[in-house]
């Protein structure tokens, strides 16, 4: 670093700006390669270009020298001559590697077939005064890659390309759902009072308002409103916040898609979930066949349908339409060999629910909708048409990993206030994720809420899935870390 700071004075001593405010007209690398890519061993052009990165490498010595550029799209080698550049040659074959630089020149074909470009004139852009990663074993501290993510872009071209693709992904969500008549909206993310899920918020305090505000757990109370409004087909891309563990499948911030529409039902809500996975997957990486744990995964719909009930009594033998208290449940789990030591408070739904994460989630490793759940997982769906003591609720997964959510949204008002005083109960007796009672969101349904399907897809994962990634922390470009 000593030596790159009086590098850093030589340059302006010598009367060039290290840090210049632009470098305007410049071409992508790969551009560059694609417009040439028929050109001969030993060819040459006279076309210029305007090429601007960072110097990655550097061979040669004497009157002339090749470096290698690399921006966001690619790498090509440089040609740099001293009897073309004069007293700039020195100056250039001297630089740090991460410096970054803007160089025109035209592009040839070496006798050697790599094609190159040939430098007429270089500019400073910015010195590096640090080190870059080593260029060859790359940035291997995955602690270091998580907490310096511009070092891990820098030195492993895959953590580029994975960022590269999750904003292709984006994009082709966005698209998919602009294209069938979709509304993108956008809803507080300080909230007076959090909901929408089963979740423990971050809490912060405005400071003019003299109040206690939270970060948003989930999208839905808001958007659903909008459909009262009669917006009738709207969606959020947007973060949610949830002040709960971390493990390889949760950040406490996430991106998330939540998507309603007016006269539709759950299993219009699956449909439109399993197209829009297949289509966001065909137009990201070109394939529905992903690997993951070296099995291979068909995202082509149809997906398989099974009821949550028949996938926890295929896996584990307990029957939980049968057990329908929270002691004869557990006496049935101990009985079926599953160890299940239940901390106070925890109730007959806590239960399920963890029959179904450990026992069945890593199991369904196809496209799988898990159907039909217990009213008390789901204070905001639908009571079942036909099966009392369920709602019209479909969990969606992929390679043992959820990744989407979905109702047949209730807009009975008074069975919603029912439903918010009973995770009141909850609530004082202990569940800190239980739902909090929002009065406003009632009022909203007082005034009419027509049939509503509804869908929450988890961003992060669906990338994890279809890039066989096994930590959010990898898709996630700057993930919560523990202090130092």
């Amino acid at each position: 670093m000593e030596d790159r700071r009086r590098k850093l004075e030589e340059l302006r001593a010598a009367g060039v700006e290290p840090f210049p405010p632009s470098f305007p007209d410049r071409t992508p690398v790969s551009d560059v390669l694609a417009r040439h890519i028929g050109l001969s061993d030993g060819e040459e052009t006279d076309e210029q270009y305007r090429l601007a990165g960072r110097l990655t490498g550097r061979r040669g010595h004497g009157k002339a020298a090749f470096l290698d550029l690399t921006d966001r799209s690619g790498q090509i080698q440089l040609h740099a001559r001293k009897d073309v550049l004069g007293d700039d040659y020195e100056r250039l074959v001297g630089l740090d590697l991460g410096d970054l630089i803007g160089v025109e020149g035209a592009p040839f074909r070496t006798r050697r077939g790599e094609l190159s470009l040939r430098v007429d004139t270089w500019t400073m852009l910015a010195k590096s005064l640090r080190p870059p990663p080593d260029k060859y074993h790359g940035l291997a501290d995955v602690e270091q890659r998580y907490r310096h993510r511009e070092l891990d872009l820098i030195a492993n071209e895959e953590a580029r390309e994975l960022f590269v693709l999750r904003t292709r992904m984006v994009s082709a969500v966005r698209r998919f759902l602009d294209e069938r008549g979709f509304l993108e909206v956008e809803t507080p993310v300080l909230q007076s009072l959090y909901g929408g899920a089963l979740a423990r918020p971050f809490t912060t305090h405005h400071n003019v308002l003299d109040r206690t505000l939270y970060l948003r757990i989930a999208t839905e109370l808001y958007l659903k409103r909008l459909i009262v409004g009669g917006l009738e087909k709207v969606y959020e891309l947007g973060k949610d916040f949830r002040n709960e563990g971390i493990s390889h499948k949760h950040n406490p911030e996430f991106t998330m898609l939540e998507t309603y529409e007016a006269y539709s039902d759950y299993l219009d809500v699956a449909a439109l979930t399993e197209e829009l996975v297949a289509t966001v997957a065909r137009e990201t990486i070109g394939t529905l066949q992903v690997e993951r744990d070296g099995e291979s995964i068909d995202l082509t719909p149809p997906w398989r349908r099974v009821t949550l009930r028949d996938a926890i009594l295929d896996e584990t033998g307990v029957d939980i339409a049968e057990h329908t208290e929270r002691n004869a449940l557990l006496d049935a789990m101990r009985r079926a060999g599953i160890d299940a030591n239940p901390q106070a408070g925890t109730g007959w739904g806590k239960l399920v629910d963890e029959l179904l994460s450990k026992r069945v989630e890593p199991t369904l490793v196809q496209p799988t909708f898990l159907l039909d759940y217990p009213i008390e997982l789901s204070p905001f769906a639908k009571p079942h048409r036909s099966q009392p003591g369920l709602v019209e609720r479909f969990e969606g997964f992929i390679g043992g990993i959820e990744v989407a959510n979905a109702f047949s949204e209730l807009n009975d008002p008074d069975e919603q206030r029912v439903r918010f005083e009973q995770q009141q109960r909850l609530q004082a007796a202990g569940d800190e994720e239980a739902q909090p009672f929002d009065e406003d969101f009632l009022r909203a349904l007082e005034q009419g809420m027509p049939p509503t399907g509804g869908l929450g897809l988890g961003i992060d994962r669906l990338l994890m899935v279809i890039t066989g990634v096994h930590s959010i922390r990898e898709v996630v470009l700057f993930p919560a870390l523990r202090d130092r």
